[in-house]
């Protein structure tokens, strides 16, 4: 099933609560301990909620999206941001639809992020290969390479704790999980109910299947070595402590 097409444009309602300013907060000590970037390639940037900031900060982001319908999401709000037009015409910010596995840019770029958990999006060894590859190609000598993946134990924890329910004024949803042991895969199920634009009194139902899948710390550690990059380090939840196996989150920044 195609995912991020209906479910793009109520993403933002559904994911409000989400630690961005955490996110660019880690990216921005990393690149304190390792060096300020000028251009910085974001790869799944979903609806801009990570890419906006950082060129409102001065940056110069590459937007890089599998999904259509989320770069459109990401066009309209920087439009809708103080100044958005004029930075999106000084070049400040461009939006690809691009796969993360086979992405490429004309240029080479200082930083490359990933947040949001998107490589648990890959789900087999050799698109996670593939990405680390070309993410290694698209970096400066000296770049950082900034992302973040579920612990396999969250998706456990998942399978134990669903099913999930929200229920807002405007969007609501029921969150299932399936969970494959084997290969640390799960697939998420939602049914989203959301007001109709036109209508108010009317809500809307469709449905959305994301499928992720968690890969061992050390395994990934490996696999960014053998792409090429030095200094790999892995840190838990936000923090600047190295991992184990109670994060939720794994942190990992990669110097080429």
């Amino acid at each position: 099933m195609m995912s991020y097409r209906k479910f793009a444009y109520v993403y933002d309602q559904l994911m409000e609560d989400m630690p961005y300013p955490d996110w660019i907060r880690f990216a921005r000590t990393a690149w304190e301990k390792h060096g300020m970037p000028k251009s910085v390639a974001e790869l799944g940037c979903g609806t801009g909620s990570i890419t906006i900031p950082l060129v409102n900060s001065g940056f110069e982001v590459t937007g890089i999206d599998l999904s259509a319908d989320m770069l459109s999401v990401a066009r309209r709000k920087l439009e809708d941001t103080a100044g958005g037009s004029r930075l999106y015409r000084e070049g400040s910010i461009r939006w690809i639809q691009q796969d993360m596995c086979s992405w490429e840019l004309p240029e080479q770029v200082d930083s490359v992020i990933s947040f949001c958990d998107c490589f648990n999006y890959l789900l087999e060894e050799d698109d996670i290969r593939s990405a680390f590859d070309r993410t290694y190609a698209g970096l400066k000598e000296g770049g950082t390479f900034l992302f973040d993946v579920h612990h396999p134990n969250t998706f456990v924890r998942y399978d134990e704790e669903q099913p999930f329910v929200l229920d807002e004024r405007g969007v609501s949803y029921i969150w299932t999980c399936a969970l494959d042991e084997a290969r640390c895969e799960i697939e998420h199920h939602l049914s989203i109910f959301a007001r109709d634009e036109k209508d108010p009194s009317i809500y809307r139902r469709f449905e959305e299947t994301h499928v992720q899948r968690g890969y061992d710390p050390e395994w990934m550690r490996t696999e960014l070595v053998k792409a090429g990059f030095r200094d790999v380090q892995c840190y838990a939840d936000f923090e600047w402590i190295e991992a184990g196996p109670d994060a939720s989150r794994l942190f990992y920044v990669a110097i080429k």
